[in-house]
């Protein structure tokens, strides 16, 4: 005989639901409802974070891999930022180090001006700190210090709003700027030719232009813009990192930056939004979970005889409440592990589902120029799944006390006589 009873009885009363009897028909919509509600919440929820953790991840990898986690400044143009570089990327808490100078400029072709961020960089010491080198053809860097024609290497999203494409020339302007006694500096223009066009999926496209170091520093008239960008080991502590190296180095007037300057608003928004998200989704699955509170109560009504027979037969108190809450947790068992393995399918697929409908039909959900990559990412955690799932299958148990309560304490004598 099937051991334990409860759990038999139990499943048989689920089995009679499903097999569509008569007086179970509301019964068993009510429950299939439920189980579906569940499957649905714990599903969403498994690719809602698996989104959340494709966001986080592209933040990290992929726009901090091309930005600097900290970069190091001084405005007096006696430093020698190569002896800067090398004491800086020996300290242990540093991982590479690559000077660069940062200029603030217009770009211009024909009638389309656009403002961007032109870096001045050496190419042997600028794919140390950042993965840039994997969006650009290898000889592009060295095209960049061709004194016959000075090269530039910009965005797609820049490209695309100046109409230039590889090979053709656009024009760099740093405009007017107070001087060193408060006067007034010409603006400063000079031509490149394009060498490359990166695309980084990431809202750097529209922003970042490189040019060689002795491009930018003529371009900029020799003002401040130099520093020494850093890559750390614990992308976190950047910050303690950058302050301890400053009290280190022994020239004054050194001030520094670092990631969370620059991109901390977008990685607090990516945490919050996860955290309101994954709460919202929760209650869903909460709401779902507790609909088997209905479904329970009204077997509960409906098999009222049957409970007042299997008490004076000798089954006890425990005994029913288990029967109801065996009945709750295949409920709960088979919503979440169904929800949980398309959860799983959802969250590897969405990021091809997303793209095909995109080409589908043509158009585009994200721009890089208004979210931080322009398509969407997923990165599943088998831990989120694991918890996800479990707290599904918690939610319905919990459930099932209230009505399985109400059952233990059915009278069998009151019972049997109003069924008569």
């Amino acid at each position: 005989m099937f051991k334990p009873l409860p759990t038999y009885i139990g499943l048989r009363y689920a089995g009679a639901q499903r097999r569509g009897e008569d007086s179970a028909g509301l019964v068993s919509f009510i429950s299939g409802l439920s189980m579906v509600g569940l499957v649905l919440g714990v599903a969403l929820m498994i690719v809602v974070m698996s989104v959340m953790n494709g966001f986080d991840r592209e933040l990290r990898d992929r726009i901090l891999g091309i930005m600097p986690h900290a970069t190091i400044y001084n405005s007096s143009p006696d430093i020698d930022w190569p002896a800067i570089r090398d004491q800086l990327a020996a300290a242990p808490a540093v991982e590479a180090a690559a000077e660069v100078w940062q200029v603030n400029a217009l770009a211009r072709k024909g009638r389309e001006v656009t403002p961007l961020l032109a870096q001045g960089v050496n190419p042997e010491t600028i794919t140390r700190v950042s993965n840039i080198g994997e969006f650009v053809s290898p000889d592009s860097f060295a095209a960049l210090e061709n004194p016959a024609e000075p090269g530039v290497i910009l965005g797609r999203g820049l490209a695309e709003k100046l109409g230039v494409k590889r090979g053709e020339h656009l024009s760099l302007i740093v405009p007017n700027s107070g001087g060193a006694e408060g006067g007034r500096r010409a603006a400063r223009l000079a031509g490149f030719q394009v060498v490359d066009v990166f695309h980084s999926g990431t809202a750097l496209d529209h922003s970042l232009a490189l040019l060689s170091w002795d491009q930018a520093r003529n371009l900029a008239g020799g003002a401040g813009g130099a520093g020494v960008q850093l890559r750390v080991g614990e992308m976190l502590e950047a910050n303690w990192i950058m302050r301890q190296l400053l009290g280190e180095l022994p020239a004054q007037n050194f001030y520094g930056s670092d990631w969370s300057r620059t991109h901390g608003n977008l990685y607090q928004a990516i945490q919050m939004s996860r955290n309101l998200v994954g709460l919202l989704v929760l209650l869903i699955i909460a709401i779902a979970a507790f609909n088997v509170v209905s479904t329970l109560v009204m077997v509960v009504i409906d098999k009222h005889s049957d409970i007042a027979i299997l008490r004076t037969m000798g089954a006890s108190t425990r005994e029913i409440l288990l029967t109801f809450v065996s009945q709750g947790a295949l409920v709960g068992l088979v919503g979440a592990t169904v929800g949980g393995l398309l959860g799983v399918l959802g969250s590897l697929v969405v990021t091809d589902l997303v793209a095909g409908l995109e080409s589908l039909f043509g158009i585009q959900f994200l721009k890089s120029d208004v979210y931080p990559v322009d398509y969407l990412p997923s990165q599943l955690h088998w831990g989120d799944v694991a918890l996800v799932v479990g707290a599904g299958f918690v939610l319905s148990l919990v459930a099932t006390l209230y009505p399985s309560l109400q059952a233990s304490r059915v009278q069998p004598a009151a019972a049997l006589r109003n069924e008569q």
